[in-house]
């Protein structure tokens, strides 16, 4: 459809979507002719390509854009001013709803992933399936308005999917589902949709080959568990009990489940009417004309304030993920070449190309991403946020949201089917964190080649880690944990500790697990030495000690085992993920970074280390003071101190972690004996330094090579 000047819309013939069909079992809108060639209408610059057409032949409403008129109200393509003090307005309301509906999720879910670990969030997109939103990133509207027509929405629908396949590139893995809910408008000829309220989240168990359903080495889709393509979940306010009661029967834990489920439909519906309230205050077309003001000045800022900070011309960087839970480790390329161009963004002015060629084929296990759905309309706002670290200072950069008005400034390139980022059905998908981390880091090095390293340092902050078992009264129980990382370096600043990518996200309470699993949790604080030195260190991972009161399993999801967080600019990495059970004991072992079902016996501990963010720039430039400090804080130890920091503490400093424990200040720097400790390390270097430091486990996976042609300027 296009907007006509009298606000209203003529349906034209949508060209045919982009990917390939899933396959017969998805029901796959493709078959039918169903999607357009972006696949989302999200690219707002063009009106005619925002269609992706329904079986029926009904497609999603273009949006005619307008640049912001000078300081002026904003204009309507329908003649009508919009005030700025009601953009304004608008944009805060949107904020508060988004907050709202994430509140009433947590305060009325069951499962410890939702309600405690908070690993959801809600979005809120306009009729167009824009996404207005930007203090989140959230799944994508356009499976449901593909399937769905909005002439058959009723309010009182919501709507629900996981299906990796059938999600246009916004469900990464079948745990996460999505339940999305219309908001209604009537201005005088019944309810029409005017906007979608969604949500979200990482539920605990959605059937599969093992409890959690991730399982490590699987080689299939239909080993992960239930897929949901697009579906009426509840119906003018009656839910739907037959499809809910198939959701639960599949679930091992399928209370929790029902609870999860029934706490996201009704805050999406609650945010839905919230969202009405805003319409029947302002109207329609006023409403409307302050989306687009809203997703126009985004489009404006990143463009003079972000694009502006990147020179003319393409750069290149690859990172990889280390082992998909099938074939032995090595390395599994993703490769980014961001090129920037003067011209083909929104009026004609500069944009960014986003090319991944060059990535590795699909692999057999589950760390692939279906990132090339929707002309990658899912991946723009992904990444977005790493381009907000050129930002004129951090506090300018947590200002800056990243909604709809990005995508037209970014085009995404894909190879062709079959690779990590393109796999094709049925290759499975839930260890997917890997590929989608990995993209955030790969962009941010390209950046970093761009602006001589003015970004910060690798981090990885999503692993799952868990137990299951049996409790005393025979019930099965699960926990699972989304344990966060250091952060990296940055230009001006130290990395973050035990950081969480997911907004809101943290760690389970230590009182509310001990009080629901049999076990005790013995230590909970950050891992020394984890972060990686530079002048400025990066962020410290968790330590984490589990000590079990019956027999269990233990499981693990998690990458940057063998290959650590990469420094920038003479910053060293940081170290990789660890588990040990039973440490220091008889029955001592390292785990596999993915494993399905450890035994682990009463008694044991299980030691569970995260990984550190890499270092930004030299550490032999790094106040020798804030290293003495850091030793007082045990974030360093002595050890590295000298051998990384080519810091000499007096007297040799504190021996051990009760001397470090029994300090009162900083230990006192031997400062003459620091200046030379340092001149000799920096004689000692090589004279070809790479720009980036992948630590030692890379030479472990690349024949002995210990660093990328890639790694230079």
């Amino acid at each position: 459809m296009t907007e006509t000047p009298d606000g209203k819309h003529t349906t034209t013939t949508p060209p045919a979507r982009s990917g390939t069909s899933p396959g017969p079992e998805t029901g796959s809108a493709t078959e039918a002719g169903s999607a357009t060639e972006t696949g989302s209408a999200t690219d707002a610059s063009s009106a005619t390509e925002a269609g992706s057409a329904t079986e029926a032949g009904s497609a999603i409403p273009a949006v005619g854009r307008r640049a912001p008129g000078g300081d002026g109200p904003y204009r309507l393509t329908s003649g009508i001013d919009v005030d700025p003090i009601v953009v304004e307005i608008v944009e805060g309301y949107l904020a508060s709803v988004e907050k709202e509906v994430e509140t009433a999720i947590g305060r009325t879910s069951r499962s410890p992933m939702i309600r405690d670990a908070h690993d959801y969030r809600a979005g809120i997109h306009d009729k167009h399936a824009r996404k207005l939103t930007g203090r989140s990133y959230s799944a994508l509207v356009q499976p449901i308005i593909r399937e769905f027509p909005l002439e058959n929405m009723r309010p009182g629908d919501v709507f629900f999917h996981n299906d990796v396949y059938a999600s246009e590139g916004g469900i990464g893995h079948l745990p996460d589902l999505c339940v999305t809910a219309p908001v209604f408008f009537d201005s005088g000829d019944g309810p029409e949709v005017v906007a979608f309220v969604q949500a979200f989240g990482h539920h605990d168990d959605i059937g599969g080959a093992v409890p959690g359903s991730m399982p490590s080495g699987a080689t299939s889709v239909f080993e992960e568990g239930l897929m949901v393509p697009p579906i009426r979940l509840w119906d003018e306010g009656v839910p739907n009990t037959a499809a809910l009661r198939i959701m639960t029967r599949n679930s091992r834990m399928p209370d929790s489940l029902a609870a999860d489920l029934d706490a996201e439909c009704s805050a999406c519906l609650m945010g839905a009417r919230r969202m009405g309230e805003l319409f029947q205050r302002y109207g329609r077309d006023e409403v409307f004309a302050a989306f687009d003001a809203i997703l126009d000045n985004t489009t404006a800022t990143f463009r003079r304030e972000i694009l502006s900070q990147i020179p003319t011309g393409t750069f290149v960087w690859e990172d990889y993920a280390e082992h998909d839970g099938v074939d032995d480790p090595r390395l599994h390329t993703q490769r980014i070449a961001l090129t920037k161009e003067e011209t083909g963004g929104p009026d004609d002015g500069p944009r960014l190309i986003i090319d991944f060629t060059g990535t590795s084929p699909q692999a057999k296990g589950p760390i692939n991403h279906c990132g090339d759905y929707a002309d990658g309309a899912f991946l723009k706002k992904w990444v977005a946020p790493i381009l907000r670290n050129l930002a004129e200072s951090p506090e300018r950069m947590a200002q800056l949201d990243v909604n709809e008005g990005i995508s037209p400034l970014i085009e995404m390139r894909f190879p062709p089917k079959g690779t990590l980022i393109t796999p094709e059905f049925p290759a499975p998908t839930n260890a997917r964190t890997f590929v989608i981390l990995r993209i955030l880091g790969v962009l941010a090095g390209a950046v970093a080649k761009a602006v001589d390293g003015r970004m910060p340092a690798d981090q990885e902050t999503i692993r799952y880690t868990g137990v299951y078992g049996n409790d005393d009264d025979g019930n099965p129980y699960l926990m699972r944990e989304v344990l966060g990382g250091g952060s990296g370096g940055r230009y001006y600043a130290d990395g973050e500790d035990t950081i969480h990518v997911v907004p809101d996200s943290r760690n389970l309470p230590t009182e509310f697990t001990e009080s629901r699993f049999p076990f005790r949790v013995e230590k909970l604080g950050l891992a020394t030495d984890s972060g990686g030195a530079g002048r400025f260190r990066g962020g410290l991972g968790y330590e984490k000690h589990i000590r079990m009161l019956s027999d269990g399993h233990f499981m693990s999801i998690a990458d940057r085992s063998i290959l650590a967080c990469w420094g920038v600019k003479g910053g060293k990495a940081g170290t990789p993920f660890q588990v040990t059970i039973d440490p220091g004991g008889e029955a001592e072992q390292e785990v596999d970074a993915l494993a399905d079902a450890v035994p682990v016996r009463a008694g044991q501990v299980i030691r569970i280390r995260t990984t550190g963010g890499g270092g930004w720039g030299d550490p032999l430039d790094r106040d020798a003071d804030l290293v003495a400090r850091d030793v007082w804080w045990r974030k360093v130890s002595p050890r590295a101190a000298r051998e990384d920091y080519g810091v000499v503490l007096a007297d040799g400093g504190p021996g051990d972690a009760q001397a470090m424990a029994d300090l009162v200040e900083p230990p006192a720097v031997d400062v003459e004996a620091t200046a030379e400790l340092r001149r000799q390390l920096r004689a000692a270097r090589g004279t070809d330094e790479p720009f980036f430091d992948r630590g030692p486990g890379y030479a472990s996976l690349s024949g002995g090579a210990h660093s990328s042609p890639y790694d230079y300027l």
